[in-house]
Parts: C-alpha cells; structure tokens; sequence
C-alpha cells in the first residue's frame, strides 16, 4: 500500500505505544464498571456500541486527514496506526472525522469503522487504572488479605488485562497482579490525531528538551572534569563519576550499580532505589533533571520509534516499570527487591514508549 499517496512513512512518528501528554487520548469509557447494561437489541454494551462511531487506522505508520475528500485536499494532520477518530460521515470512500483538534477526511480504505470496529477498538484500545491513592498494593490474588505482590505509587498508570467483580488485574515488574477498583479509575484510551501545526510544535519542543538536555550534561561533566574528582566511594565501593556527555556515557555510568538493592520510593543508586527513583538519579549525575514517575517519564525527552531505533542512554517505558537501554537489546533497571539493580532484556515485557533524553 506504500504506494498510495494518502499512505506515508513517518521518520519521527510518535512511539506507537505511548498513550499520553504529546499524543493525548480519547477517553471512551470513564469510570467504567462491569454493570453497563446492553445496548437495546444489539447484545452489545453501551461502551462497545460507542466503538462503532470510531474511525481507527489500520496503516504501517500514519493515514494523511485532509480538509476535503481528495487527494487534492491540503493536508491539515496525520492518523496514525491504530489511532481513532470519531465518525462524522462518509463521502466518496472517504471518511469524515474529528480527532483531538483535528476535523477532516481519511480515505477509507486505511481506516475501520461500524461493526468492523468494535472488536479492533479492543485491540487496539489500552485499558489503563490510574493509581488514587499514596501507596497502592497489588496482590497476588483478588482480595485484601491475599499476599502483597508489590507497591505502586500514586497517579502510576498500570495496563489492565482482566476485570473482575470490584478488582482489577494489572501488570507490575513483579508480574500479574490485583488492585482494588477502590483505589484506582478506569479508562480506555486512544491515540488520536495530530494536526500539523502539532507536530511542528512537538518536534520543535523535543529537540529544544533535547538541546537544554545535551548543555546540561556537558557543562556537568566539566564540572566533574574541573574538580578533578574521578571517582565517588560509597559503602566500601568505589564508583566512577561521568567522564562524557552521551547516552552512551549514561548507560555505562549507570551499570555500575548492578547488584546494589531495590527500595521502594528509594532515590539512592547505592543504598536503594525504585525503578524511576534509578533513572533519575543516574541523569541527576549528569545535570538533567527527571521525575520520579515511571508514568511521567513516558512524555520527557524525545520519542524513539520501536526498540530496533533506541540507542545507550534511552528511557524505556513499561506498565508501572522502567529502565534505561545500554545497547544490545538490554536495559539496566531497579527491577524488584528480591533482585534489585540488574540487567535484563529490554522486550521481556511490553514496551509503552522509549524516550531519548540526550
């Protein structure tokens, strides 16, 4: 199909598994339980009859939308895969659609809609549960005197995989779990289209991320190379300080913290830290900041599209998880407490988004 003109091949797409700030979502089904009630005649809820009002692509990268039925019509955004537009009406093979602050025409033959789309609005929809609470516990089995699996903090987003009569199965490093639906919110979300003038504005304020990133890692290691100071000791070990400014140079730094232990809510490469307490506190070695959110980080720097594309030093996303890529298709990470600071494959979990920082 790449030879049509309405089909193109995005060199800096949007990572096709993040779902939040840059792309944003369609929210279908806020506050969604298992008691929605049948569509009248149709043995469908009412969650899935809204499905057939979407228009979701079905391309390798990105369906141009355009301000008229043709091919002659100015481009005004793009649909990417598996995003979704909300059925206006159809015109010559070609589909009207409103997604996000885009309002156009997609041609239909990239695109599902109606009957076709309940079922791929599944598929491609990401059920998420928004953590409401401080400290969340996610135990091994449903209810709330099973074991504890693991914690999660509060505003984390977890991928859902089953729902149950007032529980929730999730997916943390430690493996499948269960939440209570007390304690987070349920949503299904979209990707949805990007006008042009958004991504001009998004590739313009990544590479600015990118840049102050960059500057703020050099004039570190200066400072570092200045005091002349090579080495930091802590608890008996010793550790090298960053000699470079590259991803790279943070993937190598951030190595040689393997074997030192995992604390929840810990910020400290040496005496303990979370997943995303890990992350930060290896780029605060090389002046950038991040935040301590595994669920935030899947918006900071730059997207990468598909692991095959990330190089040393990118931030890998996963449900409620995430690490740093050091080549190889490995990321070092703050996995759990039983195994602390190690190495892992970086595709032995889903990845949501990966995100190059410098």
């Amino acid at each position: 199909m790449g030879g049509y003109a309405d089909l193109a091949s995005a060199s800096d797409t949007i990572s096709k598994t993040s779902r939040k700030k840059i792309e944003d979502t369609i929210v279908v089904s806020e506050g969604y339980t298992k008691d929605l009630k049948e569509a009248a005649g149709s043995g469908l809820s009412e969650e899935e009859e809204g499905f057939k009002n979407l228009v979701i692509a079905k391309v390798n990268d990105y369906v141009n939308v355009r301000d008229k039925a043709s091919e002659e019509g100015e481009i005004v955004g793009k649909l990417y895969n598996k995003s979704v537009g909300s059925f206006i009406e159809e015109e010559d093979g070609w589909y009207k659609i409103s997604s996000g602050s885009v309002e156009g025409y997609v041609k239909g033959e990239f695109c599902v809609t109606g009957d076709d789309a309940v079922d791929y609005a599944k598929e491609v929809g990401t059920r998420i549960a928004t953590v409401t609470t401080t400290t969340l516990k996610v135990r091994e089995k449903p209810g709330l005197e099973e074991t504890v699996l693991g914690l999660v903090p509060i505003e984390d987003e977890l991928i859902v995989t089953e729902e149950l009569d007032g529980w929730v199965k999730v997916n943390i490093e430690e493996g499948d779990g269960y939440v209570s639906m007390d304690y987070v919110t349920l949503s299904t979300e979209f990707v949805k289209a990007e006008s042009v003038e958004e991504e001009k504005a998004r590739l313009a304020k990544e590479e600015e991320a990118r840049k102050a990133a960059k500057e703020a890692a050099k004039k570190k290691t200066e400072e570092n190379a200045s005091s002349k100071k090579k080495t930091t000791t802590d608890g008996g070990k010793t550790y090298a300080n960053p000699t470079g400014s590259s991803g790279s140079d943070v993937a190598q730094f951030a190595l040689q913290f393997v074997g030192n232990p995992y604390v929840y809510g810990g910020t400290s490469l040496t005496n303990g830290a979370d997943c995303s307490g890990f992350v930060m506190s290896v780029y605060k070695n090389f002046g950038v900041s991040l935040p301590h959110s595994s669920a935030a980080d899947r918006s900071v720097g730059a997207s990468v599209n598909g692991l095959e594309n990330a190089q040393p030093g990118d931030v890998v996303c996963y449900s409620g998880h995430v690490g740093i890529y050091i080549g190889n298709g490995q990321i070092v990470h703050a996995s759990t407490s039983k195994t602390g600071i190690i190495v892992s494959n970086a595709s032995y979990r889903s990845i949501l988004s990966i995100r190059r920082i410098i």
